[in-house]
């Protein structure tokens, strides 16, 4: 069963996000589903978690998903990552910077009946807002 759990996991970096395969999320997320990043928490299921994927690769159109390591059992799986891509669109508020940008972060799913039903991630928004060049360099800083 941990390898099924690590399986669904899997396909959710590697075809919803790397293939852009969103339709699937019907099929992977519960009606009940709800993710919770740095940003906030999404709304319930699969269509929230289809916007919620939206919103991240409309900012960054070649987003990919590179899965570093992943531990499960028979209803979790924790999964390491790194993402990388380039700000052509807008993020929250910020406008396209062009800029090239790679961030590590982890993703803890649960899952029930085959489908995910809670999703919490961390991953490291400083780093993202400093490759952004909203945040000022430590170099910056001391020469202020």
């Amino acid at each position: 069963m941990a390898n099924e759990v690590d399986t669904l996991s899997r396909r959710i970096l590697e075809e919803v996000w790397n293939q852009r395969n969103l339709d699937l999320a019907d099929q992977l997320i519960s009606d009940d589903f709800v993710t919770h990043d740095p940003r906030g928490t999404s709304g319930k299921g699969p269509e929230a978690y289809k916007e919620f994927v939206r919103q991240y690769l409309t900012a960054f159109p070649d987003l990919q998903f590179t899965i570093e390591d992943s531990v499960a059992d028979d209803q979790s799986v924790a999964t390491r990552w790194t993402a990388t891509g380039t700000h052509n669109g807008p993020l929250y508020g910020i406008p396209a910077t062009g800029r090239r940008v790679s961030v590590n972060g982890i993703v803890f799913n649960k899952f029930e009946n085959g489908k995910f039903t809670v999703s919490w991630s961390a991953w490291d928004s400083l780093s993202l807002m400093k490759q952004l060049g909203m945040m000022p360099s430590p170099e910056t800083v001391q020469a202020a």
